[in-house]
Parts: structure tokens; C-alpha cells; sequence
């Protein structure tokens, strides 16, 4: 992952004759690829190319992206396997009290009970439930649920998060 970009979708194939691209979003934002304009595409070539995005729809479980100036199979075949990127600053907005895992990597982790500083963290897993921030804590990993009732203090000026943790998550 670069810092100073975000995938929004990456192209899978072309789809139809008229240049159309079928793409698996990357994003969970509502309404980002519909509304999204303007973006980057990196080919598999490693070449960047600017896009603008005409029309974005659904079509059996995966996206359909219509490109300017891509108007046959021969022209979209250009973008097969490559992401389509905005800078970061043209990320979408998130509401109140929620954050992009993206940002909280290596915000420091403090236990609001002991003051203990446990780590940064470095990553973020998903199983399905709520995302786990994974921590190296006396050199071992330890993964700790990113939810509200345990991050109770999150301050990302400071590149801080105090947590209460239940107790023995530091044992498992």
C-alpha cells in the first residue's frame, strides 16, 4: 500500500464490445464508485494513465466501469489488472467517530488502565466481525478488537489510542 494513494477498484477484464471494464471494487464507502469522476489508473505495466469515469454500475455481484475515450474491447484491454486510485486527499468522506484503517497504522496503543504503552499498530486484521488491530506487545502479536467499547480514546493529531482492555486479551 502507498501512502499517498488509495485503490478504489481494481479492473478484472474488459466486459462487452464497447470498451466496457468489469472491476471489483475496493472500497466500502457507499455511493464512491457511482459518484467518482476523476481518478488514476496503474497498468500492469507499471505505467499511470488519468481517467475519467463516464458510468459505474452493478452487474451480478461485480462493477462495471465505463471510461472515456475507452470505446472497444482492444482500447480496454489496456486496463486489464490495473487499479483504479485517487490521491489520498480525494478520499471520501467518513462520519463522525469513524476512521480509515489506513490512518491509525502506527498510532501508538496505551493501556488507559496501567498507562502501559503497548505498540504501534502495524496492521489491521478482518474475519468478519469487528477489525482487529495487530500489535507487537513484548515481541509476541496481539490482536485487539477496533471497537468502541475498548478504544475508548482515539486521537489521530496525536497519533494516539487509549484502550481499555478486557481482561486476559494481552494473554491469548
Amino acid at each position: 500500500m502507498e501512502p499517498n494513494r488509495v485503490i478504489i477498484a481494481e479492473v478484472l477484464r474488459p466486459r462487452g464490445n464497447r470498451g466496457e471494464l468489469l472491476a471489483k471494487s475496493q472500497t466500502d464507502v457507499p455511493g464512491r464508485l457511482e459518484t467518482l469522476r476523476r481518478a488514476h489508473a496503474r497498468l500492469t505495466d507499471g505505467s499511470e494513465a488519468s481517467v475519467e469515469i463516464i458510468k459505474a454500475w452493478t452487474h451480478k455481484g461485480q462493477w462495471v466501469l465505463r471510461l472515456a475515450g475507452v470505446d472497444s474491447i482492444n482500447s480496454a484491454e489496456r486496463f486489464r489488472g490495473a487499479e483504479i486510485w485517487v490521491p489520498l486527499s480525494g478520499r471520501a468522506p467518513l462520519p463522525e467517530g469513524e476512521f480509515f484503517e489506513s490512518d491509525l497504522i502506527g498510532c501508538q496503543v496505551t493501556d488507559g488502565a496501567s498507562g502501559k504503552l503497548l505498540g504501534p499498530i502495524e496492521a489491521f486484521e478482518n474475519y468478519g466481525g469487528p477489525p482487529l488491530m495487530e500489535i507487537r506487545v513484548d515481541g509476541r502479536e496481539v490482536l485487539i478488537p477496533f471497537v468502541p467499547s475498548i478504544c475508548r480514546n482515539i486521537d489521530l493529531a496525536a497519533r494516539s489510542i487509549i484502550v481499555d482492555l478486557p481482561g486476559g486479551i494481552l494473554d491469548l
